[in-house]
């Protein structure tokens, strides 16, 4: 098989698909690996890295992608990479359907065969692409939140952790998995006074045997919601159904009930976001304010340490790549049951039923 890594073009996205150690895997097994010129840059990996591990290195993208049987990517394809898409060609990815009709549109009409790293997943549930990449947001989203209540930034002026004789900020982190679980030990760990919401009670009992007292476990439902939202300097959305849409479970009105220069950080804007005021943001201009708070909305939070984000999602991905480059995507889907459901489109075919109902398309069960 033929696989490409290209240069991630979305603004401030440093990360990229596969890894040296990745190409020499390949490479040992037959295959020829075609990455970009500059593709790891962002994540400090030269191109001769590549190249010693039997990479071929292109000048072109447009080439990359045309002699690609798949293409392994970080994140969706944006605008310009849209004439490169083909019938055929196998793009793994994270692709966010649910909150992107016009790609969806794109991937079915072109019958590109799209596998979404989002919605992998295994038998017990988890979701083993995405897992590693919530873990670096969740911690991320307490670092952002607790920059942007700093004055000068344009918030309250709380330190989370406060100090003798001044109590801590009040962190509220909706959703507690994998997200939202490092989010609160981030926050605990600067000595916040920390709430989780989660409508599961197993979940909940998990989180307070992890952190005892610690941690203020509340079941969620609208009221307990609209309190949290209220009181918090900083709330932080981690709401996630794999696949679909992104609940809004905070509204404009619970936004405007909350402190002037409080922060909202809303992990979940990839899945369209969980907090109705959120809008998509960027790296390079990451927050605005809505009723006096201020919203970090950004949907690449790990690519501002690529780094670290790019071996944390190689390690996840490339077994996954591997068995699809050994096998072919059919067969690799038929005899991995977690890759299967990570086929978005197929042929032309819509086949996650989460990502259909969220967008009112059809659905079209996949049968390989």
């Amino acid at each position: 098989m033929i696989i490409g890594i290209p240069k991630e073009i979305k603004p401030d996205e440093y990360r990229v698909g596969i890894v040296p150690a990745g190409v020499r895997s390949l490479a040992l097994a037959g295959h020829t690996i075609l990455v970009e010129h500059s593709a790891g840059a962002g994540s400090g990996i030269a191109d001769d890295e590549y190249a010693a591990e039997g990479a071929e290195l292109l000048q072109s993208a447009e080439e990359l992608w045309r002699r690609s049987d798949m293409v392994i990517k970080v994140k969706e394809p944006v605008g310009p990479e849209y004439g490169y898409l083909r019938e055929g060609l196998i793009l793994y990815t994270f692709l966010h359907l649910a909150a992107d009709r016009q790609l969806t549109e794109a991937l079915l009409t072109k019958k590109v065969s799209a596998v979404a790293y989002e919605t992998v997943q295994e038998a017990d549930g988890s979701l083993p692409i995405l897992i590693p990449m919530s873990e670096i947001a969740g911690r991320m989203s307490v670092q952002a939140g607790a920059r942007y209540l700093e004055k000068p930034n344009g918030g309250s002026g709380v330190l989370l952790g406060g100090v003798p004789g001044v109590p801590p900020g009040k962190v509220a982190v909706l959703g507690g998995g994998i997200a939202g679980t490092n989010a609160v030990k981030m926050a605990l760990g600067l000595g916040a006074r920390v709430k989780v919401l989660d409508q599961s009670l197993a979940r909940l009992r998990t989180l307070d045997d992890i952190f005892g007292g610690a941690l203020e476990t509340v079941h969620a439902n609208p009221h307990t919601v609209r309190d949290a939202v209220a009181q918090a300097d900083l709330l932080i959305g981690a709401v996630l159904i794999p696949g679909a849409r992104a609940p809004r479970l905070v509204t404009r009105n619970m936004v405007a009930e909350m402190r002037k220069g409080s922060v909202i950080v809303d992990i979940s804007v990839d899945q369209g976001g969980c907090v109705e005021t959120t809008c998509p943001t960027t790296h390079h201009n990451p927050v605005y304010e809505v009723e006096g708070v201020i919203h970090y909305c950004v949907t690449n939070m790990p690519g501002a340490v690529p780094r670290t984000s790019t071996f944390a999602l190689t390690n996840a991905n490339f077994p996954y790549a591997f068995e699809i480059a050994q096998k072919g995507l059919t067969m690799a889907a038929r005899e991995n049951d977690a890759l299967k459901k990570g086929i978005n489109t197929i042929n032309g075919n819509l086949t996650c039923e989460k990502v259909a109902g969220s967008l009112d398309m059809l659905y079209t069960p996949l049968t390989i």
